[in-house]
Formats: structure tokens, sequence, C-alpha cells
């Protein structure tokens, strides 16, 4: 079979007018046209702007969005995983600093593009560097709205459990918050302290410990069942702490990410929220209740401390809003242990308050936004809507 030509309309043809911008005799006259500049970057764009269209059109298709995850980004990024987890450290946070060096080197050089280009030819340089820009943070939004911005929009632990976060009486707050509060005072005397009689549990055995956080309530819960691997300790931990985060996963390279800067007593069950996200779980409010039930029902005092402890947290805040004296009676019975990483936790995180921890505040708040997350930041106030219903 021969090609597929005709008299109006040739590969060749577009490519000589596209590239050349010269007349061309093929044939028949061809009219000339000014070449289009930087012609592999308006493709390039093109291409993401179609993905990100695609996924924003498709997103609501909720049987669309199950068997995409299921059966191509899980998959996908259990694969990158597998190659990522043969090294100790965090490639999510190397690439995010290779990714942002990237940009501003580019910035640089097309800066440097626009000062030393010849006169008619800035605006040119401009808007090369300009539209190459674009297009990396473009093709960064796309990969990261197809691999995980997905799971935004599939069938929730609420859907998936039976389990519904409902409006909540202030009795009903109280039980649960003095439940958490028993839990603690049980289990705060059986972890590790240092001198100052703050938890002093040793890092690294925590997070080797996680690999086993979801065994007993896979149980109850059989679609958490998974093979977990070793979360990873963050080397810029404390940029993380200026930016307010305790852990994050990496959809890119399919990690789970720790701050291991930040106060210990908490570190347990931010693993367990981290590994929440690998079971695709996207909402910030179901993976903290998911870990304050996978770390409470765990065969170890310090992950069972460390989830009573979240819920406490979570729940003393609401309890504080509804009837402040509730709130004291629970406060001032509170073991001396629990008040002083309490204490503790709060001097670390009142050091950190200064603008990075309030844009990146802003920044998330507006991502969850972006994905159907319509309270942003605040929705993590549900898990005790979803504490309330389960206890």
């Amino acid at each position: 079979m021969g090609k597929i030509a005709g008299p109006f309309f040739s590969i060749e043809i577009l490519r000589r007018v596209l590239y050349n911008g010269r007349r061309k005799e093929v044939g028949y006259p061809v009219q000339s046209i000014k070449a289009i500049p930087f012609p592999k970057r308006h493709i390039w764009l093109l291409a993401d702007l179609l993905a990100i269209g695609l996924y924003f059109l498709l997103r609501e298709d909720r049987a669309l969005m199950n068997a995409f995850t299921a059966q191509v980004t899980q998959p996908l990024k259990d694969a990158v995983a597998s190659l990522c987890y043969l090294v100790p450290f965090s490639v999510a946070e190397w690439l995010y600093a290779a990714f942002f060096a990237l940009c501003l080197g580019w910035t640089g050089w097309s800066l440097h593009r626009i000062r030393t280009a010849g006169r008619g030819r800035r605006l040119r340089a401009l808007w090369g560097g300009g539209l190459g820009l674009l297009c990396l943070l473009a093709t960064a939004y796309a990969a990261f709205c197809l691999v995980w911005g997905v799971n935004y929009y599939t069938d929730s632990f609420q859907e998936r459990s039976g389990i519904y976060a409902q409006p909540v009486s202030v009795e009903e707050l109280y039980r649960v918050t003095a439940l958490m509060a028993e839990g603690i005072d049980r289990t705060a005397p059986l972890v590790e302290r240092d001198e100052r009689g703050v938890f002093a549990e040793d890092r690294q055995e925590i997070l080797e410990k996680g690999i086993h956080a979801y065994d007993a309530l896979s149980q109850t819960f059989p679609f958490l069942a998974r093979e977990d691997r070793v979360p990873k300790p963050m080397f810029f931990s404390k940029v993380f702490s200026a930016m307010g985060f305790t852990g994050f996963y990496c959809g890119y390279t399919g990690e789970s990410n720790l701050n291991v800067d930040s106060p210990v007593c908490f570190l347990p069950a931010t693993v367990a929220h981290e590994l929440a996200h690998q079971r695709g779980i996207a909402s910030e409010q179901e993976c903290n209740f998911l870990a304050v039930l996978a770390a409470t029902t765990m065969d170890d005092p310090v992950y069972q401390y460390s989830g009573y402890l979240m819920a406490y947290v979570h729940l003393g805040n609401a309890l504080w809003q509804a009837d402040p004296d509730l709130w004291r009676q629970l406060r001032d019975g509170l073991c001396p242990q629990a008040l002083t990483d309490l204490a503790d936790n709060s001097a670390y995180w009142a050091a950190w308050e200064g603008p990075a921890e309030t844009v990146s505040n802003k920044v998330y708040d507006g991502l969850l936004k972006s994905y159907g997350q319509a309270d942003g930041i605040r929705s993590y106030g549900t898990v005790v809507d979803l504490l309330v219903a389960y206890y």
C-alpha cells in the first residue's frame, strides 16, 4: 500500500512551511508563511493542555477514575516506587530540588538571552523563555493530576467502609475525647523519655515498625491490605518544618516521606497517615482518621500512644470550641507525660511560625480546593466527625 497523499495536503509541505518559512514548489505554489517561533515548545504545551483538559473533563466519571487508578496509575506508582526504594534516601526530595533548580536555571538563562539579544529580538527571547518555563510547570501539573489528582475522584474510604462523618453532639464529642485521654494515660508511661520527660523513642525504629501499621486494621477493612515499605526520612526536614509539614506522599515516586526534625511523639501517627495515602486515599481527613485507627490498633505502645495523642488533639480542639469547661476538665486530668509532649510540640511549631508557613498553607489550601476538597485545610477537622461516628 502506497503513501496517503493528495493535492491539498502533505506532511512534507507542512514541515517546509512551518520550519523553513520559504516559498516551495511541490508541484504547485505554496504561499510564503513566516515560520512559527519555537514550534516544539508549542507542541509540548499543547500536549500538556490536552492532558489537563482531559483530566478536568473526565474526573467526575467515578467508574472511569476507579478503573484508571486501579489499572494504570497505582501499578505505575508501585513500579516506580520499587525502583526508588532501592536507595535509602528520599528520591522525591531531590526530584523536587532538581525541578526547582531547573526552573531557576531556565529563568536565569532566559533573562541572559533577553539581555544579550539584539534589537528587535528581545521580544522573541522573552516569548521563548516564558514559553519554556510554562511548559515545565504545565508538565509537572499534568503529571500530578494523572498520578495523584485522579484519586480525589475515586471511591472514598467512607464509601468503601460504610463509616460516614456525621454531625455530633457535645456529649458524644466529650465521651470520645475522654476515651482518647484514657488511652493516652494508659500508654504514656510505656514509651522512652529523655531527661526532660519528653517522648524520645528512636525515629528510625519508628519508621521501620511502620510497615506493620495496617496489619490489624486491614483485618477489619480488607481493602486496606497492602505490602508496605519503610517510609523515608527527609534530608530537608527543617525546610518542611518551616512550611508546616510533618510528612508527604509523593505521587511521582510512590514514596512516603517523613519530617524527622519535628517532635517525635507524633511521628508514628504521621507514618500511619502517609501509609494511608499509599492505599490511594487522597482525602486528608480520612487519612488522619485512618492514622488514628491504624496506630491505636497496632500491637505497639509507641504507636498506640501517638495515635491516641493525635486523636486527642483533633477532638480536644473541637471540644474547646464547643464547651471550654468540658475541655478544661479533660485537659486538667491528662497525665503529666502527655502534657509535657504537647507543650514541647507547641513550642517547636511556634518557633517555625513565619511567612514560609503562611504561604505554604495558602498554596496547599488552594491545591486541596482545586481537587474538590471544598473546605481546603479546614477539611482536616472532619476527622472529628469520623472519630466520633466510629467510636
